[in-house]
């Protein structure tokens, strides 16, 4: 009977083989226990308990029937799974942060790409005012940096604009801010948005020629 460190006639191919699936299934097995645990809110769900089952089933019967044949095959196999099983252990935060901040670096630029164009056409509404000879006449308060609403709208489009165009989350919420700055500075000027209204920079009309 050979000794426990005698080696023992073991094909090469048949041992990398082995060594690829009990590290592989090791890794993977920890890193889904961890992720279903870390997803789990109340108590560990049973993807755990399943995840850890599978993985068992693989790993075991590669480490010991290996080592039935070759007992210092046996145990490069089993160290093998324990220190995969222990680096998925320790690494698997890092990958799951890495994938949450590209998670939300997504979630920013869809919501960043959505306040971009409402951003526009807060400007856009903002410029009748400042175009439009019409409104200019009739709502004067709109251009008057004196009046509170109107310099709490410029203090916010200077915002929104410092923040235009980047990846800061940051930039979302101070197109909020700005069309409710609008509609505050609106509403102090008496604007109303029920009457039809003309895009920016058309001439209004003249006195009817006799």
């Amino acid at each position: 009977m050979p000794f426990l460190f005698e080696p023992a006639p073991f094909p090469l191919w048949q041992l990398f083989a082995l060594a690829v699936i009990v590290v592989c299934a090791s890794g993977a097995s920890v890193y889904l226990i961890r992720k279903h645990s870390a997803d789990g809110n109340d108590g560990l769900p049973d993807s755990v308990f399943w995840d850890g089952f599978a993985g068992l089933a693989i790993v075991a019967p590669a480490v010991v029937l290996p080592a039935l044949a070759a007992p210092w095959a046996g145990l490069l196999l089993g160290v093998l799974a324990a220190a995969a099983a222990a680096a998925s252990y320790f690494w698997s935060p890092r990958v799951f942060s890495r994938q949450e901040a590209r998670r939300a670096s997504r979630d920013i630029a869809a919501s960043n790409e959505a306040a971009a164009a409402r951003h526009r056409s807060v400007l856009a509404r903002w410029q009748r005012y400042e175009l439009d000879p019409a409104h200019s006449i009739d709502y004067p308060a709109m251009s008057d940096a004196r009046q509170p609403e109107t310099a709490a709208l410029i203090r916010a489009m200077k915002a929104a604009e410092q923040l235009r165009g980047g990846s800061d989350a940051a930039y979302a919420p101070a197109v909020d801010r700005l069309e409710q700055a609008l509609a505050d500075a609106e509403r102090a000027a008496g604007v109303r948005h029920d009457t039809p209204t003309r895009p920016a920079g058309l001439p209004t009309a003249g006195p009817a020629l006799g």
